[in-house]
């Protein structure tokens, strides 16, 4: 049996979509853990960081009742598109962006926290907005950050199970992925194909996490560099 190229696209098309949202929804919220001062703010990192320690089943069975038939949202998302957002692909993409969300912020927040204060009060002395600080100064140097973020989610989307089997099913060409694809094989008594699927993940998940991985240190060292070349010039 050849290997189910559909099941690949539609993982590799979840995984694109989740992380673009994670993108611009995570790095407003990772900049305002970074740098927000209210003293409740840990509460805030906790329900992010919740996916990390709550079982998937879980989260996808509280996904699924929230976008079911049952709660205010579904029943008003059925009657402005006459179809409910369970066991469809938008359903998944809202599954998979709450349970990669820590996946995301969390290192979007630790690079943006990183980032000197000095520089920041430089910037603010000499008369910069907060928002030209942001992208002239926080952004450019806390790139290694946000792309380990991006990675990490897109390669954490591409192995879910748990929450795409509760929220999403296993309907060929819609909501089935590779994860759901090899475990209907192993069901199936079908080893050979598990295994020939389990080993195109692997394989595509290192290509991409070493690709990255290469990128994020060259990145570094340049930064260092010109990071370095000012100081030195002194």
């Amino acid at each position: 049996m050849l290997i189910d190229w559909q099941a690949f696209r539609l993982t590799i098309e979840l995984a694109l979509v989740v992380s673009a949202i994670l993108f611009v929804v995570g790095l407003p919220l990772a900049y305002w853990i970074a740098f927000s001062r209210w003293r409740w703010k840990f509460l805030v990192e906790a329900v992010v960081a919740l996916p990390i320690v709550l079982p998937p089943t879980v989260l996808g069975f509280y996904v699924l009742i929230a976008l079911g038939q049952h709660s205010p949202f579904g029943r008003w998302w059925q009657s402005m598109t006459g179809h409910t957002l369970a066991f469809t692909f938008s359903g998944l993409v809202i599954g998979s962006v709450l349970y990669s969300l820590p996946f995301a912020v969390q290192p979007f927040a630790a690079s943006l926290s990183a980032v000197d204060s000095r520089l920041l009060a430089a910037s603010a002395v000499l008369g910069a907005s907060k928002f030209r600080t942001f992208f002239r100064v926080i952004v450019p140097l806390s790139v290694s950050g946000l792309v380990t973020g991006i990675t990490l989610s897109f390669a954490h989307t591409m192995g879910e199970f748990g929450v795409v089997l509760m929220v999403g099913g296993n309907l060929r060409g819609v909501t089935r992925t590779v994860s759901i694809d090899i475990y209907d094989h192993v069901q199936s008594l079908e080893y050979a194909e598990a295994n020939r699927l389990a080993l195109a993940l692997l394989a595509f998940s290192f290509a991409v996490l070493a690709i990255v991985y290469g990128i994020n240190r060259q990145v570094g060292r340049q930064i260092g560099r010109r990071m370095w070349i000012p100081w030195t010039a002194k």
